[in-house]
């Protein structure tokens, strides 16, 4: 029997980066400062960092301003993707709007579409969970 002098194969996904949140306008500056740190170990390209920072802000923002409280903020990096996922005590579904064309707000999650592969939500224990994934 031979033994193999490679390291062991992690066979889970590394745990995830977990802030919570305050509930107050500080939340989205906290979470962009978390997250920031966080990515400094991770070997993105600089366009891929501020893409995940922008969305981040904005989920938190929409947190703060249209989920009730936000909880929490969840960063999750597996091999294929990097999630980041907003969790609040709000009942109501985002909705992907059109904004007018004059109106200064109203483009968060425009923003997260445009910047995300994907972006979706999921109930969540108190709440629901509103997520953005980019692929890596």
């Amino acid at each position: 029997m031979t033994t193999s002098k490679l390291p062991a194969m992690r066979t889970t996904a590394p745990d995830p980066v977990r802030l919570h949140l305050p509930d107050d306008v500080t939340a989205p500056a906290v979470a962009r400062h978390k997250v920031r740190t966080a990515l400094a170990s991770i070997d993105l390209p600089g366009h891929l960092r501020d893409d995940v920072l922008l969305a981040t802000s904005e989920l938190v923002t929409n947190a703060v301003e249209h989920g009730e409280r936000p909880e929490r903020l969840e960063l999750m990096l597996t091999t294929d993707e990097l999630v980041v996922s907003v969790f609040d005590r709000g009942s109501k579904i985002p909705e992907l709007k059109e904004p007018m064309p004059a109106a200064a707000r109203s483009r968060g999650l425009q923003l997260v579409h445009a910047l995300s592969a994907r972006w979706g939500y999921d109930p969540a224990e108190g709440g629901k969970c509103v997520w953005a994934a980019f692929a890596l």
